[in-house]
């Protein structure tokens, strides 16, 4: 089953309402609709209180009731749905116009830069921000003017961008600023050099073409390792393997498991495993039974969920009876579901005959002995119900920071609004964990921390020696 990592959406371009719809019919939409049909609702009011929750709407309905655009509209739906959690919901916009933004040409901050002069002042710092970066289709300068560093654009094939706009800023501090190609602005607590060849803000990654920089096989491994698309095996050393997994998403699955299958004989006589999952932000269980066969010791439990049963809700099971896709056994199963589900409205029903599985492997392997799994703050949805598994078994010790937490309240289901505007996405089920061990808005904690001092490109060598 599917357990969306969905966190509020970015951002759009300006565009206006349908005809004869408004911002706050819109958003009374929304809110009755997660009211009546979000399976975390009713626990998150029960955590902060009613009293906090008709505030929090009373001041997002008085500035609701002012706003006539659409992208103000949706800014403030999103801040409204910021009360509840994390992740696994969100808001986004529909049919919006193909407007760019007003910035982009006008009264936007330019540096008029002499490329070949430029170059000459820089050609022999080989370290620091300042130099020629190369982003996707951008190529941008950075140059320190005062006390802040100002990257522009040099060159944006196939982009709105114009030479010497103002692409980024990083300031004293190190906090930076991304203006992304619609001109809307991503900010990052920290610009990261990683090495003098890479720079790092937040999820963007920029390499220096000018001056030409050394190679550092440490940041060029984590490099690769952070930028992959697609998950790949490498053997480090005689006793240790790395396994990089940037995504448990459907598309894949197929990827992964031929990964696996091509490199088991390999991974099953070497003593160390390490399963990069830095970023990996969830996508679907089914892309991660592969790996449990690997780490297994000993019978592996997992809570399962109850689902809220609402006339809405119920839509999703029901579809599934004349899925074609669906097996006889599976549609059997969905009938059954469906009667006790139409049964039990405004009930939360657990579909399965216990509180929770129990999954059991014939084989214990002897290697890999040890396996490191690296996790960090990205990590949500999917990926967290893999660690809860992994952790289970003797041989696995999680490292890194502690991660996203997005996991209790999940199967994400749609709803379009009446006006065709906006599409909600909510929550049909609720963990069975829940109250005693939540996992939303805390994280899974890694077995062995890795502080911000220690550069991210060095956090495999860290595994390694723990390994070791």
């Amino acid at each position: 089953m599917n357990k969306l990592s969905l966190t509020l959406l970015i951002l759009l371009p300006l565009f206006s309402f349908s005809q004869n719809c408004d911002c706050e019919s819109e958003f009374k939409w929304m809110k009755n609709t997660f009211e009546n049909n979000d399976a975390g609702f009713d626990y998150i009011i029960k955590q902060k209180g009613n009293e906090l929750y008709q505030q929090h709407n009373e001041v997002f309905l008085s500035k609701i009731k002012k706003v006539t655009n659409k992208t103000e509209c949706y800014e403030l739906m999103r801040g409204w749905m910021k009360f509840f959690r994390k992740g696994h919901f969100g808001i986004r916009p529909l049919n919006q116009e193909s407007k760019k933004s007003n910035n982009n040409n006008q009264n936007w901050e330019t540096l008029n830069v002499n490329t070949e002069n430029f170059k000459e002042q820089i050609k022999n710092k080989n370290f620091g921000y300042e130099g020629i970066w190369k982003s996707g289709p951008y190529t941008i300068g950075i140059k320190k003017i005062k006390n802040e560093y100002k990257g522009f654009i040099i060159e944006a094939k196939g982009s709105q961008w114009k030479k010497g706009q103002v692409k980024l800023k990083i300031e004293s501090d190190n906090s930076c600023t991304y203006y992304m190609g619609d001109y809307s602005s991503e900010k990052f607590e920290k610009a990261e050099l990683l090495g003098d060849k890479y720079l790092q803000l937040g999820f963007i990654s920029l390499e220096k073409v000018f001056p030409e920089s050394k190679s550092n096989p440490e940041v060029e491994r984590y490099y690769r390792a952070i930028s992959a698309k697609e998950p790949y095996f490498e053997k480090l050393s005689e006793t240790t393997a790395l396994l990089r997994i940037p995504s448990f998403e459907s598309s894949q699955r197929k990827i992964t498991n031929d990964l696996i299958n091509n490199n088991k004989e390999e991974i099953l006589k070497t003593k160390n495993l390490i399963i990069d999952l830095r970023d990996n932000g969830g996508g679907s269980d089914n892309n991660f039974k592969i790996l449990l066969p690997l780490l297994y010791t000993n019978p592996i439990e997992t809570v399962g969920v109850e689902l809220l049963s609402t006339q809405r809700n119920n839509v999703r099971v029901k579809d599934f009876i004349t899925n074609p896709n669906w097996s006889e056994e599976g549609k059997k199963w969905a009938r059954n579901a469906y009667k006790k589900l139409a049964e039990n409205e405004g009930r939360y029903i657990n579909l399965e005959d216990s509180k929770e599985t129990i999954t059991k492997f014939d084989t214990i392997y002897s290697y890999p002995k040890n396996i490191g799994i690296i996790i960090n703050g990205q990590n949500a949805s999917t990926t967290e119900q893999f660690l809860l598994a992994a952790k289970q078994s003797k041989k696995v010790k999680l490292f890194g920071q502690t991660t996203f937490g997005a996991l209790d309240i999940s199967y994400t289901y749609p709803a379009k609004s009446p006006c065709g505007d906006f599409e909600l996405i909510y929550c049909l089920s609720k963990s069975l964990r829940i109250p005693e061990m939540t996992i939303d808005n805390k994280g899974i904690q890694p077995d062995y921390f890795i502080y911000n001092d220690v550069p991210k490109y060095k956090w495999i060598d860290f595994v390694i020696n723990k390994l070791n």
